[in-house]
């Protein structure tokens, strides 16, 4: 998500900072965190910071994803108020935030009952999110732009498929799989969840006109299209980008997580009226292509 989000940003003229590990800034450590706005006094700021991984991933190290999560974010905000309490901060929120029990995921209901147990850690670290935004908006009048979005996807991503969330993770082992000339590809879990997925160039929109609508989003608005597939159809739909003919197997041991995640794209549309989604199939053409760049040509 950063990475493609400091492209389409820089592309558009705005200054960008990226902040990470990666130029010796620790979220998870305040000091590091407030030393790092002391020095760059943004007008803005777009958190996509997060440690996160695949559904099984999360479930593995739930201790781990829950302080660390926690850590950031607090340390965003708290930095914030206390150094640049104009900057407007703009935070992607995962949908495992939602219910466990809904089908399709509507704002008002966002608190109804408890998160899936597959992604326990994670979904109420980002329902903390919300809480965190509330609060320094009241307390220092901070002001946030809160987005629940559905499981990303697209060029970019890491190549482990273990880091990497369930699209992604399917087109890099399908492309393995294709490598080793196998008969058969596993998919983890049943293939029948449904999932309303999103593509990283169209949340790269959205976050960029998170920074300029008119009214602070504090109470998260979903990024959504009412649309989902299930895990099976994607993976047809990989195979056949690749050109792919092979026989799907289905491992159960693995945890499937909710059974649907739809999210209602009401109060999306009447905010964002003329946004145009990538087509389903387009964008996982383009992710295939990107993947392959990568990894390997087609055999």
């Amino acid at each position: 998500m950063g990475t493609n989000l400091c492209k389409s940003l820089r592309a558009t003229r705005h200054q960008v900072f990226p902040v990470s590990r990666k130029n010796g800034v620790d979220l998870k450590d305040f000091s590091s965190t407030k030393k790092c706005f002391l020095k760059i006094k943004p007008d803005a700021i777009i958190n996509c910071a997060a440690s996160v991984g695949s559904v099984h991933y999360v479930s593995a190290y739930q201790a781990d994803i829950v302080n660390n999560n926690m850590l950031i974010n607090l340390n965003c905000y708290k930095a914030a108020a206390q150094v640049c309490p104009e900057a407007r901060i703009v935070n992607p929120i995962a949908n495992c935030a939602y219910p466990a029990t809904a089908k399709v995921f509507r704002e008002a209901d966002l608190f109804k009952n408890d998160v899936h147990q597959s992604v326990y850690s994670y979904g109420h670290a980002k329902r903390m999110l919300y809480v965190l935004a509330y609060c320094y908006n009241k307390q220092y009048q901070i002001r946030s732009v809160n987005f629940l979005v559905p499981n990303l996807f697209g060029p970019g991503d890491r190549t482990d498929p273990n880091k990497v969330h369930a699209m992604d993770g399917l087109i890099i082992r399908m492309i393995q799989s294709k490598k080793r000339m196998d008969k058969e590809f596993e998919i983890w879990g049943s293939g029948k969840p449904v999932r309303e997925w999103g593509y990283i160039d169209d949340l790269t929109k959205v976050l960029i006109m998170g920074l300029t609508i008119k009214k602070d989003l504090i109470y998260p608005i979903n990024f959504a299209q009412n649309k989902g597939y299930s895990i099976e159809e994607s993976a047809r739909i990989i195979a056949r980008m690749l050109n792919y003919k092979v026989r799907f197997v289905f491992n159960t041991k693995f945890q499937d997580g909710a059974p649907v995640k739809i999210m209602d794209d009401l109060r999306f549309r009447q905010l964002f009226p003329k946004f145009k989604f990538t087509d389903h199939e387009k964008a996982i053409g383009k992710t295939v292509k990107y993947y392959l760049s990568i990894l390997g040509k087609k055999n």
